[in-house]
């Protein structure tokens, strides 16, 4: 008979007042009845530069607050186990043994990345490349931008998260294994480092999707487009670009010929836009690419729209979650990274086949622009190259087979090959805090 499904019990820590419109929707859409308010002791702001990213201060905000954890659970558990993001991973795994609740680390990024995490330590030169187990080489220009500044307080949490790796009871990827089979074997053999806990590759970890009753008129506009003919643009919730750089964009996409879906930023915290689309691109703009290009500064549903019928390749920064969205919904990815983790990502993707990657186009903090002629050429390629959508297939076919495993199934083949490490995740009738 099949085994009794299983109830588990989930509560979610929030700190509200959140950074972004995109986050605070996203909590407004989850049952009450599952959030925990978690208070944050003050941060002195004024100890930081200026023109410091507020969801990095938000992270060390965070980070000085897990003594505030002990008091949430006693109040509102018992909890059979916690989950924490990486970047408070340093200060609430002592805090979570400190209370003998088993911690495990949900890394929303790349298994790649992860063993970059792992092995990149205070020590390290950020001028040179590294080399992770003979598996993965990863050059010092694709490294976070911060961690070229010895002084940058992300550098130290970055550095101090990674060591604190070891104390998990588990750590919890976002991938799943036909993406990178290699690395996620260099992980959990240990090659990558000596005692790193089970990597449980847990990916996709994709929005539920529902019937979409968000703007009407742009699932319109993708219903009249013949399949695998559109590019979608988006550069995330906090990617922004330079108005130059932004020009340029929408020149190529007006040059390529194809019809186009663009998300546009123009600032990184999403409450701060205040611009009009023919502001940044000229007046005229609009009404030029009227019928084969939609221009929007504004939520969506990523999500609905990577899975439309006429959806053929998606122009991203690189976000993980975002790559997550598009190899599940089998769409090839042109990448331009811009930041953060996101060159290593890249390299996931053209190294799978999920997509290419420019190396030479400039990311935050590089002087120069990608000119509008070299953005046309690449798409008008890419979204003709059908060997790759049949790559793309074959991985979107791989990402559904991951989503049907049973995590319990995943759980139980590492509890038999390291030892019982991750006991307590999912036995009937837990409950877990994330």
């Amino acid at each position: 008979p099949p085994p009794p499904p299983r109830r588990i019990a989930v509560s979610l820590i929030a700190s509200r007042p959140t950074i972004s419109a995109a986050e605070s929707d996203l909590l407004s859409s989850l049952p009450p009845s599952i959030l925990l308010d978690f208070p944050l002791a003050p941060l002195n702001t004024s100890l930081f530069p200026a023109s410091s990213d507020p969801f990095l201060l938000r992270m060390e905000a965070l980070r000085l607050s897990a003594h505030l954890l002990p008091p949430l659970i006693s109040s509102s558990g018992p909890f059979s186990s916690l989950i924490v993001d990486i970047s408070i991973a340093s200060t609430f795994l002592p805090v979570a043994a400190s209370i003998n609740i088993p911690c495990f680390v949900l890394f929303t990024s790349s298994a790649a990345m992860l063993a970059f995490c792992s092995v990149f330590t205070s020590s390290s030169n950020a001028e040179d490349d590294i080399d992770i187990a003979g598996i993965v080489k990863i050059p010092s220009s694709s490294f976070p931008q911060p961690l070229h500044d010895p002084n940058h307080f992300f550098k130290t949490q970055f550095v101090e998260n990674g060591k604190a790796l070891t104390l998990a009871s588990g750590i919890l990827v976002n991938t799943f294994t036909a993406l990178e089979p290699n690395v996620l074997v260099a992980l959990n053999s240990g090659e990558v480092v000596p005692r790193l806990p089970p990597v449980i590759a847990v990916g996709p970890l994709l929005p539920e999707r529902k019937q979409s009753v968000w703007q009407p008129s742009a699932m319109r506009w993708l219903d009249k487009q013949p399949e695998r003919s559109v590019i979608y643009v988006c550069f995330g919730s906090r990617t922004a670009m330079t108005r130059e750089q932004i020009m340029e964009l929408g020149a190529g996409l007006e040059m390529s010929g194809c019809p186009f879906f663009w998300v546009m930023k123009s600032k990184m915290v999403d409450r701060e836009e205040m611009e009009e689309i023919e502001e940044l691109l000229g007046e005229g703009y609009v009404k030029r690419v009227e019928g084969r290009g939609l221009v929007l500064m504004e939520w969506v549903e990523q999500e609905v729209i990577l899975a439309h019928r006429s959806v053929g390749v998606f122009l991203s920064h690189c976000g993980w979650n975002s790559m997550m969205e598009a190899v599940a919904a089998g769409v090839r990815v042109l990448a331009w990274p811009r930041g953060g983790d996101q060159r290593v990502n890249a390299a996931v993707v053209a190294g799978s086949g999920l997509g290419v990657w420019p190396e030479k186009w400039v990311w935050e903090g590089e002087e120069g622009v990608v000119g509008a002629k070299e953005i046309a050429k690449k798409l008008s390629k890419l979204i003709v190259d059908d060997r790759m959508g049949e790559t793309t297939a074959k991985l979107a076919a791989e990402a559904a087979a991951a989503v049907e495993k049973v995590a319990a199934e995943a759980a139980a083949a590492v509890v038999a090959e390291r030892g019982n490490l991750i006991n307590g995740l999912v036995h009937l009738d837990d409950k877990v805090i994330m």
